[in-house]
């Protein structure tokens, strides 16, 4: 029994240890080249080139940035050494290791290949997720990137001969490194034949047999140990023999054998390598099937479509807020067939996004029991292989019953093949189902065939157009695919085919917000509060509001930006290749996501749900919020950082995880910084049988995002800025300049940007919208009969678009577009007695026989004859055509009248159509006073008529109307008057045909532009139409700093639009801008010219400070009451301010309340300005009426009308003249003197502003046709019904195609770019039929040609100016071989390669024969001269323009002694030995006296300049070809410093100490800037060549004379000066990356000289660190944030000889301020606390210095200072001609910060490279050392001289603090550590007696008390502040981003002054000099 016992168990034990069965190659990482891997060089010792990561990744404790695969089994974080300093020795390595097999590996002659890639695909990610979570259970890892190296086949180095031979012994192993932000993991795999050997021989025991195991495992390499020693770090090592290798693939530790997984590394603390702790063994292979079992293919069902949807279904989610519902991430149904889900199951498969184990599904699933493994250890079982299942007839495996799962909320529906003959790798790309996730089919076997696993369709249920297109939009085509159909939105609108919006139009989104929040540990309740958004699609920016949001949760939720970021990805501006999400989702989806915030882990639900399309064509989304959110302070600021967040997508799913950061601002805790971690999936409907989808992931880039909460009207409010890219592409050069990617374009809200080359761009108004782009208006589809509306629709018109609304009777049918009568006899509304008979739009009912009634009430007849029909009857019969089921009915419209049983009018009549109802009499006349309209209770008809009044105007107008033929039939198209009560004509008239309404005045007379088209609402008829009497309006716009530049854009369109609603008013209108000073836009006469609006649309933002008094006051003084400017005088004044913020002046000066101006009307419209308040004085009284607030720009266009009622309610009304299109319209007769409409008039049809539409069309006979402005008829242009509409915008005729000729002529470009015309342009004569005339002349210089019929010139056809034209029709002459003088003439460049005309070269004249005339002129200078036969100039002979001709027959006089500048003239060298001339030589241009000519020019290069006296040019002169000439005659402007390439072109000496030229001395050229010009040529030699930036030639450029010039844009070639350590590690990364080093790679960043620049970054990003002189890191710098570290350089810039005596020149007498910039000390006089620029100076020129730290003696008078480059301390007396003295030179790295105790006569330094703080006498002796620990980057230094205390900043980015002591180095203390980000600035405020501190990373300027209490913000928004001093109440500071000193007041908080030096460079450390000790 017992042994019976044992069998059976060592047989379940083998049956159960068989299901667990090692890993198989084909189950590893996809690998190899068709997988985009690298290959490894073949060798014995290789090493990959660099793998640089995206982002770091964390091994043990540190980070790393990049990676290496070797050929000797293992990765590395560093580059590797040679493989002998390693590859024998076991653990630990001296750098960092990953090993899955380390040992002497070689892959030479082709053995084997290693394989290696960096990935970010979602399937691989999920996959090795899935791993993770199962090794480690509590983990809640979901990696970003993953690390894939394969060994495929390798072997062992020189393997010792065995039995098997070492070819044959071969290795496969695999290793995967996945990370993502704070975590890492390993996997290494170890396929079931994958080890064949398991060590290999040392190389230096040749003759000993002895071999090493392989080496498994992880080592930390060596660690910093204290401050320069290094010592052994960590490591954890897996083998140990031969045994424990083979181990590899016969165990595991995550429950399969050859599969191993460690955590190896994270951001918090980590000591050593964590394994997984599932084990696996080995178990004895499977019994091969008669398939052979190799099927990889997952067993997957598949679902159908339900009632012909096409579209996945979106289920309605129950909430759910433990966990974001699991979506699985299927592949298309096309893609190849995926891995066995049983062989796959580790690896395959998406992890869910929740990856804790209480969300996962698996859970609910019926899972074998656990199979015991060896030493005891328990491990899940596999299910079932499908090999080992009962088979069917044809060999497949029967399959299982089905087991029945609830599905969860929201899984998504795919249809999936089940293909079981087809084996292949599962692509990335491709991810299989996840284990527990869940797809739930509805199979009907009719459909599915299971032996192919495709799903079949016939053709009777398979979904199609015809059936189905119902489901599409409106504006949306359908397309029948082979398994069914989808939608496709139709060119010029964009969404998912079953949702389409306009392209380019603004977008709304309205919705509600629900849902129970924990706030800390208050719960607070959102109860259905209203969302709006409002998304601008065209830049990508998308506002959000939310209302009525409670206090404690509105600062909380601030943070919670994803709410509203659904919206910015929904309609984000898309970059190339890419999509935003509403061209994937449409209008109905459902969004989860889930946000934990760190470090407090609470947790928020969001779930979106998206509903479609309102009737106004918006977005529904409804927000549900559930969960816990920090406390947040009542009153902080929230700033959340820009980020990038990576979009995965899937049918039916989008995903995406990313952490974001963001800073809490508050008084109470100053600046906080925290976490939180969004996971969210997106589930939408998806057509599967369309094309595949795009991309697998895309890219949002959030690039800003602003957050604020309203506590007074308790709005919380979120806008962000996204655009969206594929990842990793970052776009090219011009698109980051482009206007329409940067936002900074001018295009209208409703246009599209268009970007072109570089920075042009163009608008174009978004689809359903007509404009310039710069101003679009919408289109009226409705009014304009441009919708696709059917019989018996409405249409209604809506921005951008417009919707069809089935009449009443009507529905939409089958398409959904087309509307069908409801048969409404279906729901039986007659009597019982009664028939009923369906008609068109309505339905009669019809009294039996016996019965009499209407039909809807029928009562029995009595058995008495039927009396004759009444009048009554008669009529209402006439009308109605009886009730026969099928007989005539009454026009919609039609009043049909009501008789009583005696058939007696019924004295209350109702129309049943407009809802009107009166009393007749007994004839059926309506009694007068009687009607009454709509929704008001009817007039008692039995009360007695009273006397009747006459009738009035309207009541005559209204009755005389024909509303009915002769025969009785209702007339369709007359208008009949609405008169009230008293009979006058209501204010608002509608037609009740056509859906028009407007405005009328007492005479019934339109008033004009009240109209209204239908679907557009009704016009306010109670709002004044515009002004009459005479009113001058000035605006008055901000354009300070504080806006953008698009911002300010909005201001000018808000101001254009006002001017075009008054456009034809009494009103004149003026602007100016203001900032700090004030200047004019337009006046009142340029607004009458015409010139205001293109004044305005050209005016660009001032960008200062905001002084708004100043500018009032301005503006009241110089523009009103000025006749010389059109003010119209005893006209009412207006001025509109319009400013975004509180005024940077005060009105103690220029008082506005003043009696002089008190009759002006202020308006006021302040922009995104809480404290109103404060501003709202500007604004005239009443404050209610001429005061206007707006939360942001886009807001002006809601005040506007508000704006608008204010000017109109200043003065009385007005109506515009009609035009003439008006008059023409309103002239028509469209009734004849009977009441009769008169059929076929044509009424035109005019625009809003009263012009002729283009197109006009007649409603009676269906013609259309074009007009001019004028309104007369283009010809040609007719259509008739049914053919269509003219194109408007076609020209007139038809033209043919253009000629040769007429292309060429209409090419030159005659006219510049600024509109000016080209002198000099020849354009060629085309005949009649376009051919080019044989007689070809030019304009400009008199020649004459005769030319082929390809219109090139015939030779020795060609006469100069005044010597006859040629005869073009002799045939030609044999050519005689060209003379010197034609070589000379024809070689001259007259076109430059843009193809201008090159004003300035000079031609030669040549005579019949080709030799030189005597006579030459210059066509261009005018001067003409005499030459000899060589074509040289005669002396003597040239005369000047206006001064005649000289005679060239006279003999040649006694020359004169030639001047220099004919000298240099003469000594140039124009043509070359063999006679030809030398092109590009410049000869200079003498005058008569032989003196140079101020205007130089060049005949080669068309350039033109000005010179001095010697011939010198003068700086700024120079002017290109095509762009005009200099005026010579102007001043010289005081000229910017002398570059490098100026001083050593002026430096040259030309002339000999007698005054001769001296030849062959070279003179390089400059371009305007005073840069080296590319190329330079020698004026004598004729040679030229290349020069790099510094003027030094580059090799191998050089061209002789008659050669050519070189190619100045080819790659430079390696300069002669030796390159710098910095350009060679340069260079040498940048060949390793293959010579395209992407974004995030790191290049050293060099600079002119070849230094180190001394801020180093990654790429483009923000990740950046300082370096000193030698690239080395400085340790405490390095920084993620958008701020980067503030660097000084250590290396001075080269000095340029002869240097200035570096002796003091000091300013007047008086306070100044002293600061430090780069090699120099200026000096700043005070007028008060006003910075004086004007009389600013340098104190000292301290050439080869970086002058940092610097302070003042004020008893000595002496400023000391720090220098960096020089590494010394140094002083100087401010008395002239004092020279510097230094104290200390010895033992100093990087002096920055210093200060000076005049009471102790002591100096305190910091040193930031050893980290420490210094003191010395004044002298420089006693020095000592006071702190050299606890520091990292000190930076400024201070001391209270009163009280003896020191104070010092430490800018350690990891922790800076402030920190104080006594000034002997006791009582050391850390005085500020929160809040606070770079405190560079350190001051001390004698006043209050504070220490000050101004940070450039929190943008904060603060004040504390010296025992840490009274924290206090003075400013919140600075720039990037160096250092300060405090002086009479105000801070002065030099910044970085302003590069000069800013002065700010402490008592208003305010921007007082700033001072910006000529030279721009960085400002150091500032200081204040005063006359005595304050």
């Amino acid at each position: 029994m017992a042994r019976g016992m044992l069998t059976i168990f060592l047989i379940q034990l083998s049956c159960t240890v068989h299901l667990v069965t090692a890993i198989q190659r084909k189950d590893i990482f996809p690998y190899g080249t068709s997988n985009g891997d690298f290959t490894l060089q073949e060798g014995d010792d290789e090493t990959s080139k660099v793998l640089a990561l995206k982002r770091p990744l964390y091994f043990y404790e540190a980070q790393f940035h990049e990676l290496y695969v070797a050929t000797n089994g293992i990765i590395s974080a560093q580059d590797l050494p040679m493989e002998k300093q390693y590859v024998d020795d076991g653990f630990p390595t001296d750098f960092p290791v990953i090993a899955p097999f380390l040992a002497d590996l070689d892959t030479s002659k082709e053995k084997g290949g290693i394989y290696y890639r960096v990935t970010e695909s979602p399937a691989l990610l999920n996959r090795v997720a899935q791993e993770v979570q199962r090794g480690f259970p509590n983990s809640r890892f979901m990696p970003t990137h993953a690390v894939i190296a394969t060994w495929e086949n390798v072997g062992a180095y020189e393997e010792v001969t065995r039995a098997a031979g070492s070819a044959d012994r071969l290795n496969t192993f695999q290793a995967v490194v996945a990370y993502d932000e704070n975590d890492s993991y390993a996997i290494f795999l170890y396929p079931e034949d994958g080890l064949n050997f398991f060590g290999t021989r040392p190389k230096e025991s040749y003759n000993v047999e002895i071999e090493l195991p392989a080496r498994v495992g992880f080592s930390r390499g060596e660690v910093t140990y204290i401050i320069f020693a290094r010592m052994e770090g960590p490591y954890y090592s897996i083998t140990s023999n031969e045994q424990s290798v083979k181990n590899l693939y016969q165990l595991g530790n995550t429950g399969i054998p050859g599969v191993w997984l460690f955590h190896i590394g994270s951001s918090y603390s980590f000591q050593n390598v964590v394994p997984a702790a599932i084990v696996g063994t080995l178990a004895t292979p499977p019994l091969r099937g008669p398939e052979g079992d190799d099927s990889t293919t997952a067993d997957y069902t598949a679902t159908f479509e339900e009632d012909g949807d096409d579209y996945s279904p979106i289920p309605e989610p129950s909430i759910q807020y433990t966990a974001i519902p699991v979506f699985h991430a299927p592949s298309h149904s096309d893609q190849k067939a995926l891995p066995s889900q049983d062989q796959m199951q580790p690896h395959g498969g998406d992890l869910p996004l929740s990856s804790d184990p209480q969300y996962h599904v698996l859970d609910s699933i019926d899972m074998p029991p656990p199979v015991s493994g060896p030493s005891g250890l328990e491990y899940p079982a596999r299910g079932p292989d499908p090999r080992n299942q009962p088979q069917l007839e044809d060999g497949h495996p029967q399959a299982e019953a089905p087991q029945v799962v609830p599905r969860p909320e929201n899984t998504a529906h795919e249809v999936f093949p089940n293909n079981q003959e087809e084996s292949s790798p599962r692509l990335e790309s491709s991810p299989p189902l996840a284990p527990g996730s869940h797809v739930f089919s509805v199979v009907e076997e009719d459909d599915v065939n299971f032996n192919t696993g495709v799903i079949q369709y016939s053709t009777e249920t398979k979904p199609t157009c015809a059936r189905h297109q119902q489901q599409c939009s409106q504006n949306a085509y359908c397309t029948d695919y082979t398994s069914g159909f989808c939608c496709h939105c139709r060119s010029g609108f964009y969404g998912n085919g079953r949702h389409c919006l306009p392209d380019g139009v603004p977008h709304r989104v309205n919705g509600k917000v629900s849902g129970n929040v924990d706030v800390g540990s208050t719960p607070v309740n959102l109860n259905s509060v209203d969302l709006h958004a409002y998304i601008v699609v065209s830049d990508g920016r998308a506002y959000t509001a939310i209302s009525e949001v409670p206090e404690p949760i509105g600062w909380a939720l601030m943070p919670v930006s994803p709410i509203g970021e659904i919206f910015g990805w929904l309609f984000a501006q898309e970059l190339p290749n890419s999509q935003a999400g509403f061209k994937i989702t449409g209008a109905e989806f459902t969004r989860n996501a889930e946000v934990t915030f760190y470090p407090g882990n609470q947790r928020l639900s969001i779930v979106q749900m998206a509903r479609g399309l309102d009737n106004q064509n918006y977005l529904s989304v409804d927000t549900h919020l559930h969960g816990s959110v920090p406390f947040i302070t009542p009153g902080a600021s929230v700033q959340v950082e820009p980020y990038k967040e990576i979009y995965q997508y899937y049918p039916s799913v989008v995903t995406s995880a990313s952490v974001r950061e963001f800073t809490v601002v508050s008084v109470e805790r100053g600046s906080e910084t925290f976490t939180y971690q969004i996971r969210q999936n997106i589930t939408y409907r998806d057509c599967s049988h369309g094309p595949p989808a795009g991309a697998e992931m895309l890219e949002l880039n959030t690039e800003r995002i602003f957050v604020m909460y309203g506590q007074d009207k308790n709005i919380l409010r979120y806008a962000i800025t996204n655009k969206i890219s594929p990842v990793g592409v970052e776009p090219l050069e011009p698109v980051l300049v482009n206007p329409c990617y940067a936002g900074t374009h001018d295009c209208d809200t409703t246009a599209q940007c268009l970007p072109g080359e570089g920075e042009q761009y163009q608008c174009q108004c978004a689809t359903g919208y007509r404009g310039d782009g710069r101003n679009c208006y919408d289109v009226d589809e409705c009014a304009e009969g441009l919708s696709h509306c059917g019989p018996h629709a409405h249409c209604l018109n809506l921005p951008g678009s417009h919707s069809c609304q089935c009449l009443d009777g009507y529905e939409f049918g089958f398409d959904g577009r087309t509307c069908t009568d409801i048969d409404e006899c279906a729901s039986q509304p007659c009597h019982p007695q009664a028939t009923c008979a369906n008609t068109l739009g309505s339905f009669q009912c019809q009294c039996h026989p016996a019965f009499h009634g209407n039909g809807l009430q029928c009562v029995p007849r009595e058995d008495q004859p039927e009396h004759p029909k009444t009048q009554c009857e008669q009529h209402r019969d006439s009308l109605q055509g009886g009730f026969s089921p099928r007989g005539p009915r009454p026009a919609p419209g039609a009043f049909v009248p009501q008789c009583d049983e005696q058939g007696q009018y019924r004295a209350l009549q109702c129309h049943g159509s407009t809802g009107q109802c009166w009393c007749v009499d007994s004839r059926g006349q309506e009694r007068a006073g009687t009607r009454t309209p709509p929704s008001t209770p009817p007039t008692n008809c039995d009360q007695p008529d009273h006397p009747e009044r006459p009738k009035t105007h309207c009541e005559q107008h209204r009755d005389s109307v024909q509303t009915t033929s002769p025969e009785g039939y209702p007339i369709v198209g007359a208008f009949v008057p609405q008169c009230d009560d008293q009979g006058q004509y209501r204010d608002l008239q509608c037609h009740g045909s056509t859906g028009h309404c407007w405005c009328v005045d007492s005479r019934g007379q339109e008033r004009a532009g009240t109209r209204r088209g239908p679907g557009t609402g009704q016009p306010n008829c109670d709002e004044p139409e515009c002004t009459k009497k005479a009113v001058n309006l000035v605006f008055l716009l901000d354009g300070s700093a504080s806006m953008t530049r698009g911002e300010f854009e909005l201001i000018k369109g808000f101001i254009s639009d006002i001017m075009a609603k008054l456009q034809n008013s009494t009103i004149k209108f003026a602007a100016f801008q203001f900032s700090t000073k004030t200047r004019a836009v337009f006046n009142f006469k340029d607004f009458q010219e015409g010139r205001a609006l293109a004044k305005l649309w050209k005016e660009e933002q001032m960008q200062d400070l905001t002084n708004t008094h100043y500018a009032i006051h301005f503006v009241l003084e110089t523009m009103f009451g000025n006749q010389a400017l059109s003010v119209t005088a005893d006209s009412t004044t207006v001025l509109v301010i319009i400013t975004d913020g509180n005024p940077s002046d005060t009105d103690h000066k220029y008082s506005i309340k003043s009696g002089k101006w008190k009759d002006v009307i202020r308006i006021l419209a302040t922009i995104r300005y809480d404290n109103v308040e404060g501003i709202k004085d500007i604004a005239s009284e009443p404050k209610e009426e001429n005061f206007f607030w707006t939360k942001d720009h886009e807001g002006l266009t809601d005040i506007q009308p508000n704006i608008l009622r204010r000017i109109f309610s200043i003065q009385d009304c007005y109506e515009r003249p009609k035009t003439s299109c008006e008059y023409h319209r309103d002239s028509v007769q469209t009734t004849s003197p009977a009441g009769y409409p008169i059929e076929g008039a044509f009424v035109p049809q005019c625009d809003d502003h009263g012009q002729y539409r283009d197109l006009q069309c007649h409603g009676s006979t269906g013609h259309c046709w074009c007009v001019d402005s004028r309104g007369q008829e283009r010809a040609g242009t007719r259509r008739g019904p049914g053919t269509g509409q003219p194109n408007c915008d076609e020209p007139d005729h038809p033209e043919r195609p253009k000629t040769h000729c007429e292309l060429h002529r209409d090419s030159v470009q005659t006219t510049s770019p600024e509109g000016y015309p080209i002198v000099g342009a020849f354009v060629p004569q085309c005949d009649d039929q376009g051919q080019y005339r044989d007689l070809q002349c030019h304009s400009f210089t008199g020649h004459c040609w005769c030319v082929d019929s390809r219109g090139q010139e015939r030779a020795g056809t060609r006469r100069g100016p005044g010597t006859g034209r040629p005869n073009c029709d002799e045939p030609d002459q044999p050519e005689r071989p060209r003379t010197h003088c034609e070589q000379h003439r024809d070689s001259v460049q007259t076109t430059s390669p843009e193809g201008y005309p090159i004003v300035g070269a000079f031609v030669p004249q040549c005579d019949d024969q080709g030799q030189y005339r005597d006579l030459q002129c210059h066509s261009s200078t005018g001067h003409c001269w005499c030459v000899d036969s060589r074509g040289q100039e005669r002396a003597g002979t040239r005369r000047g323009p206006g001064t005649g001709r000289p005679n060239c027959d006279e003999p040649d006089q006694p020359e004169r002694p030639r001047t220099h500048c004919e000298q240099h003239r003469d000594s140039v060298q124009t043509t070359s030995p063999e006679g030809y001339p030398i092109v590009g030589a410049f000869v200079p241009q003498c005058d008569d006296q032989g003196q140079y000519r101020d205007l130089q020019c060049h005949s080669s290069t068309g350039h033109c300049w000005c010179v001095d006296s010697r011939g010198q040019e003068r700086a700024g002169t120079r002017r290109g070809p095509g762009t005009g000439r200099p005026n010579c005659d102007e001043p010289v402007h005081p000229e910017r410093p002398k570059t490098h390439c100026e001083q050593r072109r002026d430096s040259v000496q030309i002339t000999s100490p007698e005054g001769y030229p001296i030849v062959g001395a070279f003179v390089p050229q400059c371009d305007d800037q005073g840069q080296y010009r590319d190329l330079q040529c020698h004026s004598s030699t004729g040679h030229c060549w290349c020069v790099d930036s510094r003027g030094q030639e580059r090799a191998g450029t050089r061209r002789g004379p008659g050669t050519g010039q070189p190619n100045c844009d080819e790659p430079v070639a390696p300069t002669q000066r030796p390159e710098t350590v910095c350009e060679r590690w340069r260079a040498s990364l940048v060949e390793h990356y293959e010579g395209k080093p992407k974004p995030h790679h790191y290049l050293p960043q060099c600079d002119t000289e070849g230094q180190f620049n001394p801020v180093q970054c990654y790429g483009d990003s923000s990740y950046c660190w300082c370096v000193d002189r030698d690239g080395r890191e400085v340790a405490g710098t390095r920084s993620h944030d958008a701020v980067k570290p503030a660097c000084i350089p250590t290396v001075a810039p080269p000095t340029i000889h002869p240097l200035p005596r570096p002796d003091v020149t000091p300013p007047p007498s008086g306070t100044f301020l002293l600061y430090a910039q780069g090699q120099q000390i200026g000096a700043l006089p005070l007028n008060g606390t006003r910075m004086d620029s004007e009389r600013s100076s340098t104190l000292l020129a301290l050439h080869g210095s970086i002058v940092v730290g610097i302070d003042y003696d004020c008893k000595e008078r002496k400023v000391y200072w720090t220098d960096l480059a020089g590494r010394t301390i140094s002083r100087a007396k401010m008395e002239p001609g004092a020279e510097p003295e230094t104290l200390i030179n010895t033992g100093l790295t990087s002096p920055e910060g210093l200060a000076v105790d005049v009471k102790r006569r002591v100096m305190f330094w910091v040193d930031s490279t050893p980290d420490k703080i210094e003191r010395a006498n004044l002298d420089g002796s006693g020095r000592q050392t006071l702190f050299d620990t606890d520091l990292v980057n000190p930076r400024a230094i201070i001391v209270d001289s009163s009280r003896g205390t020191l104070y010092w900043t430490d800018w350690n980015r990891e922790a800076p603090k402030i920190e104080s002591s006594s000034v002997d180095g006791h009582s050391r203390k850390v005085l500020v550590k929160d809040g606070i980000g770079l405190p560079n600035a350190l001051s001390f405020d004698t006043v209050t007696r504070q220490v000050c501190w101004a940070d450039a990373g929190t943008k904060r300027l603060e004040c504390i008390a010296s025992d840490g209490t009274g924290r206090r913000v003075i400013h919140s928004n600075l720039n990037y502040p160096f250092s300060m001093v405090f002086y009479s109440n105000h801070f002065y500071f030099t910044d970085w981003r302003r590069d000069g000193v800013i002065a700010l007041s402490r008592d208003s908080s305010q921007f007082t002054d700033e001072y910006l030096p000529d030279q721009r460079s960085h400002l150091y450390g500032v200081t204040i000099a005063t006359t005595h000790c304050l």
